[in-house]
């Protein structure tokens, strides 16, 4: 019992990590803090942290029955949330979201700032609420398997922080160029993942093998 207990632990946890995608938003994160100092950024980066799992909390307590009170089916939404992770991944790959970031008004505070596109959809995307409805599926998940998925993000949101609060050395060591490839290549990744979903919900739709 303890045996399978770590090993859907850890495999839920890495899952959970994946979708985050945290080395995807720490250009976005950069491009966000430009220009701030090191105690603003990390105020940002709890802002978006906090955000973002204040959204996916909700998704874990009540996106299914969200979805059911809108009879709306999970390989629905499953293939709304892929349509909307492609597109995401597809302006991370042409290199769109950091321009995004990069173009926020010098004046913004530090809320707005973290709000968009970092914290959503940047953390807290479509990939990552449809896993944690998933995850805690009402129909085959206990509520102590629930309490488990949500003490995983949480454990992934602090990940997240400590990679922001590390994202000057990782931009000394990497350069811009290497943030963008970086920033690029898993864009490319994320799109990848959607078109997987994609295939996966059409199928569950249409009831095919």
């Amino acid at each position: 019992m303890g045996t399978a207990f770590t090993h859907t632990f850890v495999y839920e946890l890495v899952t959970l990590f994946v979708i985050l995608d945290p080395v995807a938003t720490v250009p976005i994160f950069l491009a966000a803090t430009a220009g701030l100092g090191r105690k603003q950024s990390l105020q940002v980066a709890a802002y978006a942290v906090s955000i973002a799992f204040g959204v996916l909390l909700f998704f874990i307590v009540g996106g299914q029955l969200l979805l059911n009170a809108l009879h709306i089916a999970m390989p629905s939404f499953q293939l709304a949330g892929s349509i909307v992770l492609l597109l995401f991944g597809l302006k991370m790959v042409l290199g769109k979201v950091t321009e995004e970031a990069a173009s926020i008004p010098a004046g913004s505070s530090l809320l707005e700032r973290s709000i968009y596109p970092l914290a959503m959809p940047g953390i807290a995307g479509a990939g990552a609420m449809l896993t944690v409805v998933l995850l805690t599926d009402n129909n085959v998940r206990t509520f102590r398997e629930q309490v488990t998925t949500t003490v995983e993000l949480v454990l992934c949101m602090v990940a997240l922080f400590g990679l922001y609060a590390m994202s000057g050395l990782l931009f000394r060591l990497l350069g811009r160029a290497g943030i963008e490839i970086i920033s690029r290549v898993f864009g490319l990744i994320l799109a990848s993942i959607a078109v997987n979903g994609l295939v996966t919900a059409i199928k569950l739709s249409f009831g095919l093998a």
